[in-house]
């Protein structure tokens, strides 16, 4: 029996793999849904028999093929050097771990931590990285979008109070983070999207629908997709507030100017006479 094991992390970012691929000194294009798969050890191309592997999306996942801790913590300490978005960056908090087990004595049998197939295909080791690298990408949204939650939570608190002194920049930053959310659930990430694998291999397809299930991607995207459009809502409720709030102003600006100059002119009357 075989035995793969899977490591998922998320970068804070999106990773430009052609320009990457670029300073790895690799002559070749990747398209948007195409990982690149390294050897976490030299950083050169890695090769279908390969034992450790690395594959690295655009949306920002990377996942680790069969490597030990040590080989992980070393990789992730010398990618930065190559990639500058990545310089700087803390802790990746966000992980996922799965195993694939190669066993033709056993059924092929799919549950939320482990896959056990009855022959290798390589297909079945690309749908696991790229299932589990869309579950980690989704948790750092998931994490952000619940911060963001947490300060809209502030200004209603504070609207409640009579109080909504927002500037328009943090307005239009609140707006930008809003939209960043789903523009990267659909785009970076392609939460919607299948591998091409699946069209032509029904096995492939198989597992990677099951998969998907049991990562609830499809589930937590629509959450996501909900709670941007709540958000969304909200900073239109805010805006309208900030506007009206603006008008008040200029109209109390304008009496007061018209007031100063009857004042004015008034007193001029007097001087006159």
């Amino acid at each position: 029996m075989e035995r793969y094991g899977f490591n998922a992390f998320a970068f804070a970012g999106e990773l430009d793999l052609n320009r990457l691929a670029a300073k790895l000194g690799m002559v070749r294009k990747y398209r948007w849904e195409e990982p690149m798969k390294l050897n976490p050890v030299t950083f050169s191309p890695a090769d279908a028999g390969d034992g450790e592997q690395v594959y690295l999306y655009y949306f920002g996942g990377v996942v680790f093929i069969n490597c030990s801790g040590d080989i992980i913590a070393r990789f992730l300490d010398g990618i930065p050097a190559y990639a500058d978005n990545l310089k700087g960056q803390p802790q990746l908090p966000y992980r996922e771990e799965y195993r694939l087990e190669i066993d033709p004595g056993r059924e092929t049998a799919i549950t939320n931590d482990c896959a056990v197939m009855p022959r290798y295909n390589l297909a079945f080791m690309d749908i696991i990285c790229f299932v589990i690298a869309k579950s980690v990408a989704l948790e750092r949204i998931e994490e952000r979008i619940d911060v963001v939650f947490d300060e809209v939570e502030v200004l209603i608190a504070n609207l409640g109070k009579g109080s909504m002194e927002l500037p328009d920049r943090d307005m239009a930053r609140l707006a930008s983070s809003i939209l960043s959310f789903k523009f990267t659930s659909i785009a970076h990430i392609m939460v919607l999207d299948k591998p091409d694998i699946t069209w032509d291999n029904p096995e492939a397809d198989r597992l990677y629908l099951t998969m998907a299930s049991l990562f609830e991607l499809n589930q937590r995207y629509q959450e996501i997709k909900h709670k941007s459009e709540t958000l969304l809502d909200m900073t239109d409720v805010f805006t309208s507030l900030s506007h009206a709030r603006r008008s008040a102003r200029l109209e109390w600006i304008i009496i007061i100017l018209i007031a100063i100059e009857i004042v004015l002119y008034l007193l001029e009357m007097y001087r006159g006479r």
